[in-house]
Order: structure tokens, then C-alpha cells, then sequence
């Protein structure tokens, strides 16, 4: 997020002044987002969690500096946490104004902030595998990441207040299962055909096939506060992947209807790590740490192979003290939402220079 810290640490709503001014070093890393205070920030491809992760650190150290001279600063957060819908503006370029043309004013409310992240699949058939059985790990991966407590100036109680904001657009959410990438391929050229979107990436579900990159997507996690979370999260997801094509974990049983996934999905936007999310094999609420403890060792293996062990095994921080309770904690010793905007600011920079 753009931040303004002369104006109370307000989104500065200035992409399009901000993004013709950055140097070449970001290249084409660095692009906006349908609100004019949002940038994004994206790597190359990369064969390990920590190549990735050192690109991410690179990218946010030179933003930080480009910035400071127009007096910007920049955070990452699922959510602003006092910033107001009527306060919003849409960004130039024609996908942002398609966007807008689409959704109406529906694009205009407050600015959402999420990690994305792209799993490279060889084949498109494992592609959809790997789609389909990553559903039944969405709500995990969302308790853990949520990192979104506050929304126009309030505790929202909710541990992610970015997934029922985001909910208002349209294909969002948990995805139905496809039979295989026919069945997918089909689905979405019948509603290309019929004009619904202009193209697939329209698409905002929770986890979503990415033909054009060989990749699947997912789209389900807060954006993090720290470089370190993101690398984290990253590494778990990596590891989950590596699980479910080599070895299928989650039984067909254990997958879950779509009530079930829907269901958890709310459970754990609402209660993040202090989640009990339902075990359909089991027929009972099971704690997020719980899930953990079954999973790590299973984990473990495809870590260590993949090269991101030590990471993966951090994921025991988000227990300790989760994004949103941090926010929650900072807002409790600053005492206003203001302090927590300026920390998270902080926190931007300091991770990237320290780890660059």
C-alpha cells in the first residue's frame, strides 16, 4: 500500500504519478492494481523458496528508496486499517477501468491486499490434481496468514476482514472441482464465449489454474506485514504441494463438500490461528495447531528436498503471534490505528533492508 505519513498515514492515492517515475532496476516487477493506492510487487520464476524470497527483499528495498524522496512510504497488510471506500479512486490503464466498468462501484470500496503464488506444474492433467486437493488446504493456509484485524477505523473482530470485503466481487471464493483440464478448459471458454470477463485472470478465486504460466495460483493469503512471513507461507505451501502430487495426502474423505470448504473458510477468516476447522472424515472442529501436527512430519521429506527446511519449520511463529495479533497487540501499546499504519511501515522497510 501507498502510504502519505504527512496526512495521518492515509493511502496516498498516487500510482499513477508514482509508477512512470521508477527506475529501471524494478523493471517490469513493479506494476499498480485497480486502486490508485496500490502497487505490486512480482517476482521472476524461481526454482527455490529463498531465491524467491531474496528478489521479494531486493524489490521492496529499492521501492522504499525510490519512494522516500516524494515523501511516499509503503506497507503490506491485507487490509488499511482506517481507510474509507468514499476516499478511493480507480487507477489509469484499461484492465483497472474494465475492472471498474464490470463491478461498478463495487471497485471503489476500500483497497484489499493479498499474496500470490504461483506453483510451477509440468503437465496440465497433475496441474489440475494439484488444483483440486490444494481446496482442502485453503482455509489452513488462510488462518495462518490472516493479517487483516481492521477495517474503516474498527476492529472488525474478524482475524482476515480482507476475505469478506473481497467477497463482494464475483468468482471468488472456493472453486468448484474439475474432472480433469478439459472440464476446466471448457467451464472457462463458455463464459469467454458469452462475454462474462475478457480473460481468464477475471477469475479471482481462492486457488485457480494458470495456463498461461504453467502454474497453479493461490490467491487465499493476506498479504504479510514481514519478509519473513511471506517466506514462510511460501515454503509451506511449496512443501504441500510436492505432498499432494507425490503422494495425495488428503484422502478423497478428507477433501470435503463444497458446504465444508466454504464453512472453513469463514471459520478461519473469522478466528485465523485460533481456528477449529471442520474434519469431515472425523465429523469434528479440529484446532489449526492440531492440523499442523499431523501435517509437518509429512512435510517434512519434500522440505528438505525442495531446500526450504529451515523456513517451513518457522511456520511455529504464526502460533505464537499471528499477524492479526500483532496488529492488535501494536494497536493496544500505540493506542490508535494510526500507530499501527506507521508500524507497519516500519516494519516494510526495516525487513527489506536488513535482509537485502
Amino acid at each position: 500500500m501507498l502510504l502519505d505519513p504527512d496526512d495521518d498515514w492515509s493511502l496516498a492515492q498516487r500510482i499513477d504519478d508514482v509508477l512512470p517515475e521508477l527506475s529501471k532496476r524494478l523493471g517490469d516487477r513493479v506494476a499498480g492494481e485497480t486502486h490508485g493506492s496500490a502497487v505490486e510487487l512480482s517476482t521472476d520464476p524461481h526454482a527455490t523458496v529463498s531465491d524467491a524470497m531474496g528478489q521479494v527483499q531486493s524489490l521492496r528495498a529499492i521501492l522504499s528508496a525510490e519512494l522516500a524522496p516524494v515523501g511516499l512510504r509503503t506497507a503490506s497488510a491485507g487490509t488499511h486499517p482506517c481507510a474509507m471506500w468514499n476516499d478511493m479512486r480507480i487507477a489509469g490503464g484499461d484492465r483497472h477501468q474494465a475492472v471498474y466498468g464490470a463491478m461498478r462501484e463495487l471497485a471503489r470500496r476500500e483497497p484489499t491486499f493479498a499474496l500470490h503464488v504461483h506453483i510451477g506444474v509440468g503437465d496440465p492433467e497433475r496441474a489440475i490434481q494439484l488444483y483440486n486437493r490444494l481446496r482442502g488446504h485453503l482455509a489452513l493456509l488462510l488462518a495462518l496468514a490472516a493479517n487483516s484485524p481492521f477495517w474503516q477505523g474498527r476492529d472488525t473482530g474478524l482475524a482476515s476482514a480482507r476475505v469478506p470485503i473481497f467477497q463482494a466481487f464475483p468468482r471468488v471464493g472456493v472453486p468448484r472441482q474439475f474432472g480433469d483440464y478439459s472440464d476446466y478448459v471448457e467451464t472457462v471458454d463458455l463464459l469467454l464465449r458469452c462475454g462474462a470477463f475478457p480473460e481468464p485472470t477475471f477469475l479471482w478465486w481462492d486457488v485457480r489454474p494458470q495456463p498461461r504460466l504453467g502454474a497453479v495460483e493461490v490467491r487465499v493469503m493476506d498479504a504479510q506485514t514481514r519478509t519473513s512471513a511471506t517466506q514462510t507461507l511460501v515454503a509451506l505451501l511449496q512443501s504441500i504441494a510436492s505432498l499432494e502430487l507425490e503422494e495425495g495426502y488428503l484422502a478423497p474423505d478428507r477433501l470435503g463438500s463444497p458446504e465444508v470448504l466454504a464453512e472453513n473458510r469463514f471459520i478461519a477468516a473469522r478466528d485465523g490461528v485460533h481456528a477449529r476447522l471442520i474434519d469431515p472424515a472425523l465429523e469434528r472442529l479440529v484446532p489449526v495447531t492440531e492440523i499442523l501436527e499431523n501435517l509437518m512430519p509429512a512435510l517434512a521429506p519434500h522440505a528438505e528436498r525442495l531446500g526450504c527446511r529451515d523456513a517451513l519449520e518457522d511456520v511455529s511463529g504464526f502460533i505464537r503471534e499471528s499477524g492479526t495479533d500483532e496488529q492488535l497487540r501494536v494497536r493496544e501499546e500505540r493506542g490508535s490505528l494510526t500507530g499501527v499504519v506507521e508500524f507497519l511501515a516500519h516494519e516494510f522497510c526495516a525487513s527489506a533492508i536488513t535482509r537485502s
